[in-house]
């Protein structure tokens, strides 16, 4: 009796904990959120979304979502200025890379590659996009799995894949 007594108490003081990390998680945000929509960008039937939110520190938590990724592999993320169909885009960011197991990358965003400061909101007035390639460097660097417009380029809308363009070469 005395076991099953500290057993239910041992459990108890767990799932109070459980629920404690889960609070100060959710704590850490604004509940201000959005979601961009990312589109095939080559052959490989690979798309998802991003999902920005903001942090209570106005900096930007960015998840990516992606079906269609297996393997082992990190798949290199970029913020690029410009729109998907912007040929030789410059890169504004390198996010976390993408794990082909479970298609996913999670990245807070403090700055840009030219090191100034962005907030949550700076971002979505950006004209940029975000593309998943499929390696960080050689031929495969310029195979765009997956790509999407953000901020102010949202309504720039390409047909398909076809108007995915490679990026500017490093």
């Amino acid at each position: 009796m005395k076991k099953l007594i500290l057993g239910i108490l041992a459990t108890g003081t767990l799932l109070s904990a459980c629920r404690e990390n889960e609070q100060t998680a959710v704590s850490d945000f604004t509940g201000n959120e959005t979601v961009y929509a990312l589109q095939a960008g080559s052959t490989y039937n690979i798309s998802g979304t991003a999902t920005f939110k903001e942090k209570k520190d106005g900096t930007a938590f960015i998840e990516m979502a992606l079906t269609g990724t297996e393997g082992t592999a990190q798949f290199p993320v970029h913020l690029h200025l410009g729109n998907i169909a912007s040929p030789d885009a410059a890169v504004a960011a390198q996010l976390n890379p993408v794990t082909g197991t479970n298609g996913t990358s999670q990245t807070t965003l403090l700055q840009l590659a030219d090191e100034s400061k962005i907030t949550y909101k700076q971002l979505l007035d950006l004209n940029a996009c975000i593309k998943v390639h499929l390696a960080a460097s050689g031929p495969d660097r310029d195979i765009i799995l997956a790509a999407g417009n953000i901020g102010k380029s949202t309504g720039d809308v390409s047909s398909g894949r076809l108007g995915v363009s490679t990026c500017k070469s490093e």
